[in-house]
């Protein structure tokens, strides 16, 4: 860590950024291998168990690092959203409803804004969004639950590539 230690904040939110580009792009090296061996069914598939076990130990890697309260609720939850490495490279914000329910909503997602740009359809990832998000939200307090407001393959929001309802 010393030859960070002489960088600016400047840098230092450059030195982010590009960490969650670079892991962003490997994940999606990742994918494409295992599409390209197998298929795109069995690909989500492994994706599918990767998030299982990843977005769980992202949860507990941000609450121990933000020191973040163990069954904090929904106003941890909505913290820690701030911290995934998501949150380095796309544009994500939450909103709290009159019942209490947070909603977050991916203004802007890296992943699809490519596929678009290469003549792609959007990726299909509300399997693996429902398993990455629920378990998040559980890990972050076991008695969140957590519903999927929209998400590809779901028809385009202008407003949001995805949004998620989380509640206890």
């Amino acid at each position: 860590m010393k030859h960070f230690q002489h960088l600016s904040r400047q840098e230092l939110l450059k030195v982010i950024a590009c960490y969650g580009k670079n892991w962003l792009a490997h994940d999606g090296c990742w994918f494409l291998a295992a599409e390209e061996k197998y298929d795109l069914e069995t690909a989500i598939q492994l994706d599918s168990k990767s998030w299982e076990r990843f977005t769980v130990a992202e949860a507990k890697r941000i609450m121990k690092t933000f020191e973040l309260p163990r069954q904090g609720g929904l106003k941890t939850l909505e913290e820690a959203l701030k911290y995934r490495l998501y949150a380095a490279v796309n544009i994500q914000e939450s909103n709290w409803t009159e019942d209490g329910k947070l909603h977050f909503f991916m203004r802007e997602c890296r992943v699809q804004l490519a596929r678009r740009r290469k003549g792609l359809p959007d990726f299909p990832c509300k399997p693996v969004g429902l398993i990455e998000y629920s378990g998040f939200a559980a890990t972050i307090d076991e008695r969140i639950k957590t519903k999927c407001l929209t998400c590809p393959p779901d028809p385009q929001n202008p407003d949001h590539y995805c949004a998620w309802e989380f509640w206890i």
